[in-house]
């Protein structure tokens, strides 16, 4: 079986699109240059499972290109909860807020316009998730950055870990994007603070878990 006929029956067998998200995906082929950065059908429901799962009070979005993977985050986000997004493009902040003024979940999302970097330790939050999908030279900084704010069994969902199988060979392929992926699955992989595993969806999604902190009585 091809993996277009696995893709399209995967496809007919999960949870349906949400019909504005519909709309958003075709959009965004239709008006943005790289529409392969959208999340899509697939992973926009596997976002919105884990959000489910995990049922976060704050969530952290780290690049919202379109809106899509944010207003799947938000769909499990319980009645209270926030989730802030940074995007670093000036020119889409009309168009994301238009979009979360006006769908489902939107409410719970606040938007800030800059590089994640500076803006990162500016919001005054300790997070429950956060979803890493911003500069690929930067994810370890970015994690460095997120760690010290998350509580013991929070979740990061870092995308693109597997660019395109690149990192597998990084002899063959040294860009810089390529090589600082593979730093960074190295550098998690490396933490014994962290439990992690990355799935073959799309580009790489990597689920990582901050571990429980065990308490262990003292001997007398």
């Amino acid at each position: 079986m091809s993996n277009n006929n696995i893709d399209d029956y995967i496809l007919g067998h999960i949870s349906a699109e949400p019909e504005h998200l519909r709309q958003l995906y075709r959009r965004t082929h239709l008006r943005h240059l790289y529409p392969r950065m959208c999340s899509g059908h697939l992973q926009g429901r596997m976002l919105s499972m884990l959000s489910a799962m995990i049922k976060p009070m704050r969530v952290l979005e780290l690049g919202a290109y379109t809106g899509y993977s944010a207003l799947c985050l938000a769909e499990g986000i319980p009645e209270g909860g926030r989730l802030h997004t940074i995007e670093v493009d000036d020119e889409m902040e009309d168009e994301l807020l238009e979009l979360f003024d006006s769908s489902p979940g939107g409410d719970k999302i606040t938007l800030h316009i800059g590089d994640a970097e500076k803006l990162i330790p500016q919001i005054e939050e300790n997070w429950d998730l956060v979803y890493i999908d911003a500069n690929k030279r930067r994810y370890v900084e970015y994690l460095d950055l997120v760690l010290p704010r998350m509580r013991s069994g929070s979740f990061i969902i870092a995308d693109n870990t597997l660019w395109d199988g690149k990192v597998t060979d990084t002899v063959a392929n040294h860009d810089a994007q390529t090589l600082a992926l593979d730093r960074f699955n190295s550098y998690v992989a490396s933490r014994a603070d962290l439990e992690t595993v990355i799935l073959p969806l799309r580009d790489g999604l990597t689920l990582i878990r901050k571990k429980i902190k065990r308490f262990i009585p003292p001997t007398r």
